[in-house]
């Protein structure tokens, strides 16, 4: 008897016209570490009384599908999160390479359909009516570079065969953590030991009476871009800038020899005033969690280009 295992598991995703409707074709294969999509539904234990000491049997409660998947930051497909994170990009170039630019403040957002297979078992499921609530991945020197997108699903529908037909094949060109640099106001920031970034859509759950036990959808609410910056205490540059409540401009971004980027930039990060603790002999590290505001002069609070050799999205 054939046993599941996660080496040989797969995973495609397409865009769907209408939510919660996988479309016939147009999968993409998609590179994936890990992933805990999936849907499931509780048992409600009986409340009755006078039949004994025994309970009578459980009642099925609604239907709950959601879950994390673990990808890799590459120059290609990653540009798919970022479409799922904050809509249609804009793109620019006649020719390779190609700039796409994502702007986040987007009051609509594209449903996915993903499917996870799992062929020795076999089992392939499909999940409609994706909406992607969180993106989010840590900068350090060393280590993988990964991201972590949480998303929002309507259901689950299992076959044992795939149906997402031919897939489309991307190369996969993954960044490293030392193709990374972060900048203040344009300019390097040094002494950074490491930077989480979480952009947040808050989607909101459409939870009305369905037969299925199906959401009706999940729609987004106020966004939110925030994150954390560990540095080592060598200035009073990001102190005095909390100090005084005054924005800055920050960039985060992966920059390959062959040309391929990946840059987010945040317009106005505001930093909350740090506590310095001395911790022993060690160097003095401080601490800022900071979070991203609309700009008021670009209308927006952040910008994602991704410049790589794909024509659209």
């Amino acid at each position: 008897m054939a046993r599941a295992q996660g080496a040989r598991a797969q995973m495609a995703l397409a865009f769907e016209t209408t939510y919660g409707t996988p479309p016939a074709s147009g999968f993409t294969r998609i590179p994936f570490a890990s992933a805990t999509l999936g849907a499931e539904q509780p048992l409600l234990n009986s409340e009755l009384l006078g039949y004994g000491r025994d309970p009578l049997p459980p009642i099925k409660d609604a239907v709950t599908a959601d879950g994390n998947v673990v990808v890799p930051i590459d120059a290609q497909a990653f540009g798919f999160w970022l479409k799922a994170a904050f809509g249609q990009p804009t793109t620019t170039g006649a020719d390779a390479p190609y700039s796409h630019e994502f702007r986040s403040g987007g009051w609509v957002l594209p449903s996915l359909s993903i499917e996870t297979g799992m062929p020795e078992v076999p089992r392939f499921a499909m999940y409609s009516g994706c909406v992607l609530d969180t993106l989010s991945w840590q900068m350090q020197r060393s280590g993988l570079l990964t991201a972590t997108a949480s998303l929002v699903a309507q259901g689950e529908s299992t076959a044992a065969a795939s149906a997402a037909g031919t897939l489309a094949d991307l190369a996969l060109q993954r960044f490293g953590h030392f193709n990374g640099a972060i900048t203040r106001n344009g300019t390097a920031l040094g002494n950074i030991v490491s930077a989480e970034i979480t952009y947040a859509n808050n989607l909101d759950r459409v939870e009305t009476i369905r037969s299925d036990g199906r959401i009706d959808g999940a729609d987004p609410s106020i966004a939110a871009l925030t994150g954390r910056i560990e540095v080592r205490f060598a200035d009073q540059l990001l102190v005095t800038q909390a100090i005084n409540g005054d924005p800055c401009e920050m960039s985060f971004g992966y920059t390959m020899p062959s040309g391929e980027s990946l840059t987010l930039v945040a317009h106005a990060v505001y930093l909350p005033r740090p506590r310095i603790e001395i911790a022993g002999p060690q160097g003095v590290q401080a601490t800022f969690d900071w979070q991203a505001a609309r700009d008021g002069g670009l209308g927006r609070m952040c910008t994602v280009t991704l410049i790589n050799a794909i024509e659209e999205y």
